[in-house]
């Protein structure tokens, strides 16, 4: 039966190196690992109980998969063995979801597995686009040039989602800090004056009568105000995870003022970016449309590229498909026809996702000069409205005090 020993060798350059492997006996370990170029410094069986490591059911982070991957490339295209590579990577990652992984890749592949089909039991780690990659890579000995292409795209889709979180974070934080400022006026401010117009009597105007309402709900109410809304945005989050719910949502993130264009570009670039991706690493067309579906980010693109699928799948170019789904510009539709026509495909899609990839970073630019006044405007009106409302009732107070 085999058993997992842990082991303690020196390398070639003298470090020394850690780690587990599976195997029937101790002699089994020492000879593997002398054909990795180690030499054995001490080999026992791993022990059970607490030394055994939690499940780890997250995810990584994009950021630390990027990073894996480049240097995976790197060690690669330098001659490494993939079990070595393997090695070295777990040691010095600086996550230890990945870091689990690989060391459940490298055993597989030593029981006999391929790279991909021992990436494939990850898929949290290594989703389908990772998988479909390194099999196609396999497939055609190419397995070097996938690798780069796949660090090169993990690394545009950090940077894509970097620039979108730069365009959102400004108008998150106003919003929040408006939040607090009328939250504090309702709570503290407005009961004051209400006191003081009470003592006055009178008729108020409706916008202060309002406003005093909405205080002495506030007032009274907040712990409900908050657990309702706690209820709303866990209810909403779990609606969201339903099909029906994800493309309505996505559907409605694409027609939202502002902010709609940029994640349809950004759902536009990323379509491109793997796609082109995919059928440039060999992966047939069927299967790129699929793992395109599932990695583009928005349910109602993603509706659009499995009927598409469907179409290619009786017989239909690629193109014409295309220009039946709103969702695709015209010009998309035009340029990927034009590859098909001269075989240029991968080349007509880099172009394009170079398009809206320099689209996504123009319009982040023109979102963070845009929203700066919007904000000001809005948090001066939220502020001032109520102001106005607390002190309208002053013009009256010397016919009251009368």
């Amino acid at each position: 039966m085999a058993e997992t020993y842990e082991y303690r060798v020196r390398d070639q350059s003298g470090k020394v190196v850690t780690g587990t492997l599976l195997a029937e006996n101790e002699q089994l370990v020492i000879n593997r690992l002398r054909e990795m170029g180690y030499v054995p410094l001490k080999i026992g069986v791993q022990q059970s109980g607490m030394k055994r490591e939690i499940n780890i059911r997250s995810k990584p982070k994009l950021k630390d998969l990027a990073v894996f991957s480049r240097q995976f490339s790197t060690m690669v295209n330098s001659g490494l063995p993939i079990l070595r590579s393997l090695t070295i990577l777990e040691q010095q990652s600086s996550s230890r979801i990945i870091a689990r992984a690989v060391r459940e890749v490298r055993g597989e592949i030593e029981r006999g597995s391929s790279l991909s089909a021992a990436m494939a039991k990850h898929p949290k780690v290594f989703n389908n686009l990772y998988v479909a990659m390194v099999r196609s890579g396999e497939a055609g000995g190419v397995l070097e040039a996938v690798l780069e292409r796949l660090a090169s795209n993990l690394e545009r889709e950090v940077a894509l989602r970097q620039r979108i979180k730069s365009a959102m974070t400004y108008p998150v934080v106003v919003l929040g800090f408006v939040s607090l400022i009328l939250l504090a006026m309702l709570v503290f401010i407005v009961p004051q004056f209400k006191n003081i117009y009470t003592t006055l009597g009178g008729k108020l105007p409706l916008p202060t009568q309002i406003l005093l309402n909405v205080s002495d709900v506030v007032v009274h109410k907040l712990p409900f105000i908050f657990i309702g809304l706690g209820i709303g945005v866990y209810l909403l989050r779990r609606y969201i995870k339903t099909p029906k719910g994800r493309e309505q949502w996505d559907g409605l993130k694409l027609r939202v003022p502002i902010f709609g264009p940029l994640f349809h570009k950004t759902a536009l670039a990323r379509f491109s970016r793997v796609l082109g991706v995919l059928n440039k690493s060999g992966v047939p067309i069927l299967q790129s449309l699929e793992v395109t579906a599932e990695v583009v980010n928005n349910a109602q693109v993603s509706k659009a590229i499995m009927d598409v699928q469907q179409s290619v799948k009786q017989g239909e170019t690629l193109s014409k498909p295309l220009g039946r789904h709103g969702v695709f510009p015209p010009m998309v539709v035009q340029m990927l026809a034009v590859g098909e026509e001269t075989g240029a495909m991968d080349t007509m899609l880099e172009k394009v996702a170079t398009f809206y990839d320099e689209e996504v970073a123009a319009t982040v630019d023109s979102l963070t000069s845009l929203i700066e006044p919007v904000m000001i405007f809005f948090v001066g009106g939220a502020v001032g409205l109520a102001v106005i409302a607390l002190y309208l009732p002053m013009f009256n107070i010397i016919n009251l005090i009368k």
